[in-house]
C-alpha cells in the first residue's frame, strides 16, 4: 500500500486563479477550510491557500457519499478536492473575492489532516494579544494581511537582486562568526568550544568584511544579510534584523545615492505598483536638527521648530534666561489654531516631551487681544513683538517652548512635532516622502561612558576640509556621512570609508584609542588599509523597516516570520532557554549565580 495520501490526486491550481473563463475545466484544489456552512443540505465551503479562497460545494444529488463524508469538515481541516468549475447561480455572486463569478462542485474528497479549534480566527482586525498571536504564530501567518506582508517582502528583496544584478553587484556572504568590536550596541557572544574561554561575536553588520571585499578589489558588494544587536527594543527593533548591505569602490557621495534611489524607485514601482521621481531632497544634518529637531525629519508637513534663544536671554523669566546663560538654548514650536486644546490636553503634552527629557513645556495661546499663559507677564512689550514676528503668531494659535541644553531641546520639540502632525490630522498616510541628510557629526561625547564615540561607526570618512580639526577640536568635525529618512523613519545610512592607514590611525586617537588598543583590535583592518586601499563607500538599509512602511504595519514584527519580543523572547519556541551542565561543561562555563539549568 503506498504510503503518498494524495494517491492520484495533485494540484493543479491555486485558490484565486480560477474565473469565468475557467467554468466547465476540471480542477484539483488543496487548502485549508476558512469556513463552512450548510444551506439546506448543500454543503458549502470556502477553501483557502496563500493565493486566496475558492468557494466549494458539496451536493448531495450530485455526490451523495462525498457530501456525507464532507459533514466531518471543520475549520482549519487541510484538504483536497476534485470538481468541475461552475458558473454560481444568479445573484450569489461574490464581487469582493477573486473567484467569486465561479465555484467548484465537488466529485472527489480528501482530508488531508483535521484541526483543533484554533486560538483564534484566521482572520484580519482580530481582537487578540500579540502576546497570543506570536505565542501561535503558525496560526497568525495564516491570515491573509500577514501572507501578504510576507510576500512582499519577498518581492522587496528580489527586486533589490534584480536591480543591483544587472548594476554588476555580486552578492557575497560574510562571516556570521567574527570577532567581537564593540563600537556601539551590545554584542551577541558565542563560546567557542574548541578555544575554551575565547568567544566569538554575532555581527552588528558587515562593516569590516565588506570594506575588505572592497580592499580584495571586488568592487560591487550586496548582501541581503542577518544582523544582530543586543539592545533595548522597540516597534522598529529586533535582536536580530535584515540589512540590504551594499559596498562600492572608486565612488563618491553622489554616485552611491543615485544608485540607491534608482532602487528605491524599483521597489516602489515592483512592490506596490507606485512612481516615486528622484532625486530626493537633501538636508545637512544641522539644518535638519534646527528645523524639525531630529536627523530623520518627517516631510510630509509643515511645523518647524524656531530658535528664540536671542530674545529670551535678557527677559524677567528666568527659566529661558537662565538656560541660555549656561549654554542651552530655547525653541518654540507653534501648533496653528490649537488654542482650543484644554488644560487637561496641554498637560498630557508636557509629561509627552518629559519622555524625552525635557523638563517642562511652557507656552501661550494667543487671544485676539492678549496671551494666555502662566509665562506671559514675564515679557516685555518688545519681547512680545519680537516672538510674534519670529514665531508668527496669530489669533487662535497655541505655542510651545522647551528650554534645556540644545540636544534635550531639539529632541523634545521634534518628537512632540511628530506627535501634533499626526494629532492634527497633518500627514497623508498615503505619501512617501524621501529626503537624505548629509554632513553628520563624526564624534559624539557619550554622556554615560563620558568619552568621545563616533556618532556612526569609527571608519567613516571625515570630510577633507575638517581633517585638521581630529587633534584640538574633534567634536566640530564633520563626516561623509548619509543617511536616507522616509517618512519620518531612518531605513538606510552609510558614508564614505577612510581608505588610508594614517587617516584611520588619526580618528582612532581622536576617539582616545591608544595604539596598542586599536593594534589589537583592528589590526587586520589597518593591515589591509596599507595594502592598496581603492577609496571605497556603502550604505545599508534596514530591511524590516522599509519593508514594515511599504506594508503599512505599525511594526517591524508584523513583516518578520517569526519575530521576538520586546523581551528579546520568541514565544513560539519558548527561547531563550536553559542549558544543560554537560554543555556549559562543553564549552567550559560555570554560571553565576543561581541560574536554573535543565
Amino acid at each position: 500500500m503506498s504510503d503518498d495520501i494524495l494517491g492520484e490526486m495533485r494540484r493543479t491550481h491555486n485558490c484565486c486563479e480560477l474565473d469565468a473563463a475557467s467554468v466547465g475545466k476540471e480542477v484539483v484544489l488543496m487548502g485549508w477550510v476558512q469556513r463552512r456552512r450548510d444551506h439546506g443540505g448543500v454543503i458549502f465551503i470556502d477553501l483557502r491557500d496563500r493565493e486566496g479562497i475558492t468557494q466549494v460545494v458539496f451536493n448531495p444529488e450530485k455526490n451523495k457519499n462525498i457530501h456525507e463524508k464532507a459533514h466531518a469538515i471543520r475549520n482549519e481541516y487541510v484538504i483536497g478536492v476534485r470538481g468541475i468549475v461552475d458558473p454560481r447561480p444568479e445573484g450569489m455572486t461574490n464581487p469582493t473575492l477573486k473567484t467569486g463569478e465561479i465555484e467548484i462542485t465537488v466529485v472527489e474528497l480528501k482530508i488531508l489532516n483535521a484541526a483543533k479549534t484554533p486560538a483564534f480566527l484566521i482572520e484580519d482586525k482580530i481582537d487578540v494579544s500579540e502576546t497570543v498571536r506570536l505565542k501561535y504564530r503558525h496560526i497568525d501567518l495564516r491570515r491573509p494581511q500577514m501572507q501578504k506582508n510576507i510576500i512582499m517582502r519577498h518581492k522587496a528583496a528580489a527586486s533589490v537582486r534584480n536591480y543591483l544584478d544587472k548594476l554588476g553587484f555580486l552578492e557575497i556572504e560574510t562571516p556570521v562568526l567574527t570577532r567581537s568590536t564593540p563600537e556601539g550596541a551590545r554584542d551577541y557572544l558565542v563560546p567557542s568550544r574548541v578555544n575554551p574561554g575565547q568567544f566569538y561575536a554575532l555581527p552588528q553588520s558587515p562593516q569590516l568584511f565588506k570594506q575588505l571585499l572592497m580592499i580584495s578589489g571586488l568592487d560591487r558588494y550586496f548582501q541581503i544579510v542577518r544582523c544582530f544587536r543586543d539592545e533595548d527594543l522597540r516597534a522598529d527593533r529586533q535582536p536580530e534584523f535584515t540589512q540590504i548591505d551594499m559596498e562600492m569602490s572608486f565612488v563618491g557621495e553622489n554616485d552611491i545615492m543615485a544608485i540607491t534611489e534608482g532602487m528605491m524607485k524599483k521597489i516602489f514601482n515592483d512592490v506596490l505598483g507606485i512612481e516615486i521621481n528622484p532625486p530626493f531632497l537633501r538636508l545637512l544634518y544641522k539644518d535638519s536638527v534646527s528645523r524639525f529637531g531630529l536627523d530623520r525629519p518627517d516631510m510630509r508637513f509643515d511645523l518647524e521648530l524656531k530658535d528664540i534663544s536671542d530674545i529670551v536671554e535678557k527677559s524677567g523669566f528666568k527659566v529661558f534666561s537662565s538656560v541660555v546663560k549656561k549654554g542651552g538654548i530655547v525653541k518654540a514650536l507653534n501648533a496653528k489654531g490649537c488654542s482650543y486644546f484644554s488644560r487637561k490636553e496641554i498637560d498630557d503634552l508636557a509629561e509627552f516631551v518629559a519622555v524625552y527629557r525635557a523638563k517642562g513645556l511652557a507656552w501661550i495661546k494667543v487671544k485676539e487681544d492678549t496671551w494666555q499663559s502662566p509665562i506671559a507677564k514675564f515679557f516685555t512689550d518688545q519681547e512680545k513683538k519680537a516672538l510674534s514676528r519670529r514665531l508668527e503668531m496669530e489669533p487662535g494659535d497655541l505655542v510651545f517652548f522647551v528650554a534645556d541644553q540644545p540636544k534635550v531641546t531639539n529632541e523634545a520639540l521634534g518628537y512632540l512635532r511628530n506627535h501634533l502632525g499626526k494629532k492634527l490630522g497633518m500627514i497623508d498616510e498615503n505619501e512617501f516622502s524621501f529626503v537624505w541628510v548629509t554632513d553628520f557629526p563624526l564624534l559624539e561625547y557619550d554622556e554615560t561612558e563620558k568619552r568621545l564615540q563616533a556618532l556612526h561607526h569609527p571608519f567613516t570618512a571625515p570630510l577633507e576640509e575638517d581633517l585638521k580639526l581630529l587633534k584640538d577640536d574633534p567634536l566640530s568635525a564633520r563626516s561623509r556621512a548619509y543617511d536616507l529618512v522616509l517618512n519620518g523613519s531612518e531605513i538606510g545610512g552609510g558614508s564614505i570609508r577612510i581608505h588610508k592607514k594614517d587617516q584611520q590611525e588619526k580618528v582612532f586617537e581622536a576617539l582616545n584609542m591608544d595604539k596598542k588598543t586599536y593594534e589589537e583590535k583592528f589590526g587586520f583592518l589597518l593591515s589591509a588599509l596599507d595594502s592598496g586601499a581603492p577609496p571605497h563607500g556603502g550604505i545599508a538599509f534596514g530591511f524590516d523597516r522599509l519593508v514594515m512602511i511599504l506594508c503599512g504595519q505599525p511594526s517591524i514584527r508584523d513583516v518578520i516570520a517569526f519575530p521576538k519580543t520586546q523581551k528579546a523572547a520568541c514565544l513560539l519556541t519558548n527561547a531563550p532557554a536553559a542549558t544543560s551542565k554537560a554543555q556549559l561543561d562543553e564549552l567550559s562555563l560555570k554560571l553565576k549565580g543561581d541560574f536554573a539549568i535543565s
